[in-house]
């Protein structure tokens, strides 16, 4: 006889728990700081807040991206018993039929209400949510394509906000490029942390395909570019609050390296990826002295 207990179809705690509310709040701050600080008023002269159409962009942003955790966590339960077993939810504090439902009905919604507020949206948030499915199906198991689309997807859900009200375009992309750059070291970090559930499961990340020391050369040679991205930006934009806050950002960027650096177990790389989120926070916030 069987004694194991069969997991819940759904529990509330479980759905928390796998669509991460502190990276949505994330996300949603995020849009919210870009549209208040850099578009400021609508092409109809309206202050921006005061924009339905906003705030269905940004429930649309958030429905997609929980929906792209559930997907990823459903195609990556066998690696994530190896990775890290007790924060695993699917089959154990919800059954894998009923992710799926969610996935699909989250998805769903949230292209509809990309539509509702404009076509061209639409149309954007409907590549996001098959580019979150393709990435977590097949991308995430191959060699840096998989940390590009995830960087990409991160740095398009400020951009579309520019995409939308078209103003602060170059602003607003200063921006992208600077959650671009972050999440995808971020992603590559989260590559080298979870190494040994990849390898055992197939997967050629980085990290397997050419080696944990190189993978921290590239890693490097992405600051650069982060680096030397952000400063002909910046310069183009010449406005000395953001020399200022992004000179400032820069010694934290560098104590970050640092660490990278001098990295060499788990524990330090989980640490890492904790950290990269502080630093999108902190050059988020810097919108507020624009």
């Amino acid at each position: 006889m069987d004694k194991r207990q069969s997991s819940p179809v759904f529990t509330f705690k479980a759905f928390l728990k796998i669509i991460r509310p502190n990276n949505l709040l994330m996300v949603a701050f995020a849009q919210l700081m870009t549209a208040y600080f850099l578009v400021e008023k609508t092409r109809e002269g309206l202050p921006v807040l005061q924009d339905y159409n906003l705030y269905l962009l940004i429930i649309s942003t958030v429905i997609l991206t929980a929906s792209g955790y559930m997907i990823n966590d459903y195609y990556d339960v066998k690696i994530d018993y190896v990775n890290r077993p007790k924060a695993v939810v699917v089959g154990k504090g919800m059954k894998r039929r009923m992710v799926m439902i969610l996935h699909t009905v989250m998805n769903f919604v949230g292209i509809s209400l990309g539509v509702l507020v404009h076509p061209r949206i639409g149309v954007i948030t409907f590549l996001a949510a098959f580019l979150l499915w393709f990435y977590s199906n097949t991308l995430k198991r191959l060699p840096f394509i998989g940390n590009l689309t995830v960087a990409a997807l991160t740095g398009l859900s400020i951009w579309i906000v520019g995409i939308y009200y078209q103003t602060s375009q170059l602003l607003i992309l200063t921006y992208a490029i600077f959650a671009f750059f972050i999440n995808l070291i971020r992603e590559i970090i989260k590559d080298i942390e979870d190494r040994h559930g990849d390898r055992k499961h197939g997967c050629k990340t980085l990290p397997i395909v050419i080696g944990f020391r190189n993978t921290k050369k590239v890693i490097f040679f992405i600051a650069t570019c982060f680096v030397c991205s952000i400063l002909v930006v910046t310069f183009k934009i010449n406005d000395p609050h953001l020399f200022f806050y992004f000179g400032a950002l820069g010694i934290l960027f560098v104590f970050f390296m640092y660490r990278i650096y001098v990295a060499d177990r788990k524990a330090h790389f989980t640490q890492l990826s904790a950290f990269s989120k502080v630093l999108m926070l902190t050059g988020v916030v810097s919108m507020v002295f624009l």
